[in-house]
């Protein structure tokens, strides 16, 4: 191969970020792969993502180019590589992504330049090695590469709209793209892009420029954009398998790395093996995805999450691992990708206990699920896995259609997946629909300019709006007395939810009427107040005066502090792997999700209330700063779960306890704050342990409560609030004894009914038949007087029945083994139980059961010799 030099993944991702840096881009992080704008995404998967907003004039961001090497998942949704990882050499479930964009700035002529010159003058790739595609009625494109980058005629191509025209959605922005190949060479089949053999591998798409320069209406026309955008995107697993020489992205060094670590922990040695392959790729989007916070659960992210796991788990089984292997390759993984991703290396204790939880929790139904599997496939008729047998591993046995399906082609086989889905219907409760007005964040709202925030200086502001919307989140020019709907201010002091905080509440003021706003939500930098008119009527331009319900967000502010002193004594108490996943921040109370293995005792919990509490007793000023997401996390501030950061960020600090970052509302001091309490602490998900607690007011009103009912308990027991323990010690005591003396006289009782009950027995072709019921009994004295009974009877078949004093029936039942060619225990006792309303079962020669319906108890106690009679006799 005629490139200059061999480029490892890692030189060749700071050589795209270097090269964009001195062309006066900004260099943004990867944002996370949980998308934090678009709620129609399951998960990050172009570099495009985080810049949505900016692409449709929503949010507005301080620079107009920027750089960044985007991970990127695609697996579950309508971007889906799952099933075709291991089967290909370029399909993954995890990918880097470098991409270069311009919003407004630079257009065509520097997009390819920069592409160009990139690869050809940075990177030294021989531009016959490369081909060029564009859209066939995009001539501008077509000259400036013609005439401008002299690419040779003979490798370019004019392509249709299927290939070379990129959309949003089905309205929107949209425009040509232009696309770089690269040529593997003509020892691989193949032809150049837009030929009729297109389809084969020698052409390599290696980096894709669109030019968003269209905006299509609902009829299909376009309309010139009035800011034209560009978006690029280049796979690094693609362009490093080029610069080192292979045709094969699994025999790059960030995969050949891992699938030499995979070796040493399996003992097998083809890296070529497709169960390889599939383990290697499953472990970085599986490590990632735990990383930003997706935890394997039964839906959504987490479902997805937990499908490639065990995916992965699985193809280790058929490489005979039969034992937790999985998270062994998140210190490799960590190795070659922790110094370009930190907070990977930072997550890797937390990363390795998730996966090995649930490698231990699939193993024990796998073997099972693929034991059933294996049955139903030797028996069945066609070539066809019947979708009742797909929901039945699924729901049993855990495993992912998709898993199924993976087993499935390996034999040849295909799945009934309409069936499944009608198995699926039938099992899916049908979910309620909330009926509480709220903002569809799938639908943009239409506002040229973000919303100024005041919020954090004043509880009071007046202010234009400048736009309203009516219950369907149509635009509208006014709002009627007794209406719904949302009113975009130009500025407001009304905080939107946002990193767990609850939105504003209050009212707009405005000649002769009032908005009643209920909650404040936000789509990019558009705040949303939702509510209703009161009276009069909201017009488009009308002046009104904000007014912050202040109770409310003093209520909040006391919470959203304490989350932070909370966060903090966890860190110190149970270790600095703790991290936060999730909050509630409301005005009643406060939920925080954090990273921790264990339940937490209650020395463990005492510690960590009485740190918060002693940080607001010590009153410490709470100090607000502005940075950038970089120099506040070189300082030391930690970032919260499920916030995007912009370029500049807000830094909360609180002495020397705590430095955060944070855009919420909080107090002035600590001692604001009053007292905060622990109310519970519970699992939220493997790995995710889940605190909720009050403060000020709701803390003392807690406390309250609970004193109240120490009261209670002290007048009923007689004794003083702190005597309880003792009391009821003594009070368990005594019940235990009297309840033994209790099971002594109702055996004692029951023996003297055995010898009755004998008498009672009938004699059927030798076997000894009685159903009797027991009065006074408990389950216990049946079970003895059943045994007594056997011994005496010998051959037998026995009933036995009591009532309790809430009218319940408990029924035991058996037989001797002269009875199993006929009938069982269960059997017999069904007999009895359906007939007063129950059921029951157990073992051949034993069994339990009960029913609710006693009036109906002797007549089926009367029917079990004529049942024992027919069963044996015929």
């Amino acid at each position: 191969m005629l490139v200059q030099r061999h480029y490892t993944s890692h030189e060749i991702r700071k050589a795209f970020l270097d090269y964009f840096a001195s062309h006066a881009h900004h260099i943004v992080a990867s944002s996370p792969l949980i998308p934090g704008n678009d709620p129609t995404l399951l998960f990050t998967n172009a570099g495009m993502v985080q810049f949505k907003d900016t692409f449709l004039g929503i949010e507005k961001r301080p620079y107009q180019r920027a750089a960044s090497s985007q991970r990127c998942v695609r697996a579950g949704g309508k971007h889906n590589d799952l099933e075709n990882v291991g089967y290909t050499r370029r399909h993954h479930t995890f990918f880097e992504m470098l991409g270069n964009f311009s919003f407004g700035d630079y257009f065509k002529r520097e997009a390819i330049a920069f592409a160009w010159k990139f690869l050809t003058e940075n990177l030294g790739i021989p531009k016959e090695k490369l081909w060029v595609t564009v859209f066939e009625e995009d001539k501008e494109s077509e000259a400036i590469w013609l005439n401008e980058m002299n690419v040779d005629s003979k490798r370019f191509s004019r392509c249709g709209s299927k290939d070379n025209f990129w959309q949003m959605g089905e309205t929107g922005p949209c425009g040509p793209c232009t696309e770089i190949f690269y040529d593997h060479g003509p020892r691989i089949a193949g032809g150049p892009p837009g030929s009729v053999d297109a389809d084969g591998d020698r052409y390599v798409e290696i980096w894709n420029v669109v030019f968003m320069q269209y905006d299509r209406d609902t009829e299909g026309n376009l309309h010139p954009l009035p800011r034209p955008c560009v978006d690029t995107g280049m796979g690094l697993e693609r362009i490093a398998a080029v610069m080192q020489g292979v045709h094969d992205n699994y025999e790059i060094d960030l995969f050949q790395h891992l699938l030499k670590a995979l070796a040493n922990i399996l003992g097998w040695e083809d890296p070529q093996e497709k169960s390889m392959r599939v383990i290697v790729d499953h472990i970085r989007s599986t490590s990632f995805l735990i990383a930003d916070s997706v935890i394997p659960s039964n839906e959504g992210r987490g479902y997805v999450l937990r499908r490639i796991m065990r995916r992965a788990i699985r193809h280790g089984f058929k490489l005979g691992c039969k034992k937790p292997f999985f998270y062994r390759l998140v210190a490799p993984l960590v190795q070659v990708m922790g110094d370009a991703y930190p907070e990977l290396a930072k997550s890797q204790p937390l990363i390795e206990q998730i996966i090995r939880q649930e490698e231990e929790q699939f193993s024990k139904t796998l073997t099972r699920g693929l034991k059933i599997l294996d049955q139903a496939v030797a028996d069945l008729a066609g070539a066809r896995i019947p979708g009742q047998l797909i929901f039945q591993l699924y729901d049993t046995y855990g495993f992912p259609p998709d898993l199924t399906g993976d087993i499935a082609r390996e034999r040849g086989l295909t799945l009934d997946m309409e069936g499944f889905q009608q198995a699926m219907q039938q099992q899916r409760a049908l979910s309620q629909q909330s009926q509480t007005f709220s903002v569809d964040q799938s639908q943009k709202i239409s506002v040229t300019d973000g919303t100024e925030f005041v919020g954090y200086e004043v509880e009071r502001a007046s202010s234009p709006i400048k736009a309203l919307l009516d219950e369907a989140q149509k635009a509208v020019t006014r709002l009627s007395a007794k209406q719904s709907g949302i009113v975009v201010l130009e500025s407001t002091p009304f905080y939107a939810e946002s990193g767990g905080q609850v939105g504003d509440r209050g009212y707009l003021k405005f000649e002769g009427g009032r908005f009643t706003v209920t909650d404040t939500q936000k789509q990019g930098d558009v705040y949303l107040h939702l509510g209703h008119v009161e009276k009069g009527e909201l017009k488009v331009h009308q002046r009104v005066e904000a007014f912050v319900d202040g109770v409310h967000r003093q209520a909040v502010r006391l919470n959203h502090t304490a989350t932070h002193l909370l966060h903090e004594a966890l860190r110190r108490v149970l270790g600095e792997h703790v991290r936060q996943k999730g909050s509630l921040v409301a005005a009643d109370r406060l939920r925080f999700d954090f990273s921790h293995s264990k339940v937490l005792s209650y020395q463990e919990l005492q510690t960590v209330e009485r740190i918060v509490n002693q940080e607001i007793r010590a009153n410490t000023a709470a100090e607000t700063s502005i940075s950038t997401p970089e120099e506040a996390k070189a300082a030391g501030a930690m970032a919260f779960f499920g916030e995007r950061y912009g370029d500049q960020v807000r830094v909360l600090k609180l002495g020397e306890f705590s430095t955060e970052i944070c855009g919420g509302t909080h107090v002035v001091r600590t001692g604001d704050i009053g007292l905060f309490k622990i109310v519970s602490e519970s699992a939220c998900a493997s790995g995710i342990r889940r605190i909720e607690a009050v403060t000020g007011q709701a803390a003392i009103e807690y406390i309250e409560r609970g004193e109240e009912q120490l009261i209670s308990m002290s007048e009923l027991l007689k004794t003083n609030i702190h005597n309880i323990g003792n009391k009821l010690s003594q009070l368990l005591q005594q019940n235990r004894e009297l309840e033994r003396e209790l099971a002594k006289v109702k055996q004692h009782h029951a023996n003297r009914q055995v010898d009755h009950l004998g008498q009672q027995a009938v004699n059927v072709a030798g076997i000894k038949v009685l159903a009797a019921e027991l009065q006074g009994a408990d389950r216990d004295t049946l079970r003895n007087t059943l045994d007594q009974l056997k011994q005496e009877l010998g051959r037998s078949a026995i009933v036995l029945s009591t009532v309790s004093q809430d009218r319940q029936i408990q029924i035991v039942a058996s037989v001797t083994q002269d009875c199993l060619p006929y009938f069982n225990a269960t059997q017999l006792l069904n007999q009895v139980a359906h007939q007063v309303g129950g059921k029951g079962g157990g073992r051949p020669e034993m069994a339990q059961g009960g029913g609710n319906h006693p009036q109906a108890l002797a007549l089926a106690l009367h029917s079990v010799t004529d049942w024992v009679k027919t069963k044996l006799m015929g």
